[in-house]
């Protein structure tokens, strides 16, 4: 997620499951209802500056929706509203979404293209959902709740949407996000001895767990490839010293670690979030989004190979936003 203060509205938008649906422009592209991102605007108030208004999604072919059921900030324990922003989450494929709803702080799922939505149970979130982040799988079959006690021992939760079926990871383990068969989650874990290490869980309630290198435990951001074995760590690039960010393979059976590469950023571009796809194409999200300015982000496919970068998509978010979450980055 990216926050930044901000003042003024921006984009054009049309109500989703709500009264009416602005036109696209005349230059928008045709296509499915697809996500890109989901974003929400800032206002200022006595207190600074806050989330307000409804979310909005940005679509692939064009057009800007609005989720008008979708809840702006969380709720504690006691039903009362927060400053901090509502939960929402855009599956990596673009077709799903989740958020809590504003009648009631609920979790939802439901498909970006309309139809009914799923309520989530309410033993996911039963002291609101002040203190939850939450993560959808790639194709939004799966959500996950983590309730960041920093004492363990309220578990994170995965529920499955098409069965209802919920499972339980330690909840000491820090999730970093889905693999990309949703079939895994990986995890950071802390030990005694200030070392972490990487768990991969897999929903069976087995797991594979090791202790990687520094410069993987360190990394920018990681992902978990649908072998569940196979973690892709982006390395942070070094402005001053004019370095470039890296990707390097990291094997959690083995502990094989590959040489790794240079990719063809700026050294101050290093990828914040990545996601494999289940065809097991690598994607990596770079942004810029300065204070005041514009967020210009550019979803970059990476060959693990030879570091090349090929550019699959660029959209642009206004200076409006108070904090955006594009199709498949983590919390």
């Amino acid at each position: 997620m990216r926050l930044t203060p901000a003042t003024a509205a921006l984009l054009a938008s049309a109500v989703l499951g709500g009264v009416a649906a602005t036109p696209p422009s005349a230059h928008a592209q045709t296509g499915p209802s697809v996500a890109r991102a989901a974003w929400i605007k800032s206002c200022s108030s006595g207190h600074g500056s806050g989330p307000c208004g409804h979310w909005r999604l940005i679509l692939r072919n064009g057009r800007t929706i609005t989720v008008p059921d979708a809840a702006a900030t969380k709720v504690d324990a006691r039903g009362r509203r927060t400053t901090d922003t509502g939960v929402f989450a855009v599956s990596g494929d673009g077709r799903t979404m989740l958020y809590e709803r504003a009648s009631d702080h609920r979790l939802i799922v439901r498909r970006v293209a309309g139809g009914p939505a799923t309520e989530l149970p309410r033993s996911l979130a039963p002291k609101g959902t002040g203190s939850i982040t939450a993560q959808l799988s790639p194709d939004g079959d799966r959500v996950l709740v983590d309730h960041g006690d920093e004492s363990g021992r309220v578990p994170t939760r995965v529920f499955t949407v098409a069965t209802g079926r919920t499972t339980e990871l330690p909840g000491l383990d820090l999730p970093l996000g889905f693999s990309a068969d949703g079939d895994e989650v990986l995890a950071q874990r802390t030990a005694g001895d200030n070392t972490t290490a990487l768990v991969a869980h897999r929903l069976d309630g087995t797991s594979t767990r090791r202790t990687p290198p520094q410069v993987v435990a360190g990394a920018a951001t990681t992902t978990l490839a649908a072998d569940g074995r196979t973690v892709a760590a982006f390395i942070w690039g070094d402005a001053e010293k004019k370095k470039r960010p890296r990707l390097r393979l990291y094997d959690l059976q083995t502990g094989e670690l590959s040489k790794g590469v240079d990719l063809a950023l700026d050294p101050a571009r290093t990828p914040y979030s990545a996601h494999w796809t289940a065809d097991g194409k690598l994607t990596a999200l770079v942004t810029t989004d300065g204070e005041g300015s514009a967020a210009v982000v550019r979803v970059l496919t990476a060959d693990p190979g030879t570091g090349a970068l090929k550019q699959r998509d660029t959209y642009t978010i206004g200076k409006s936003r108070h904090a955006f979450y594009a199709a498949g980055e983590t919390a």
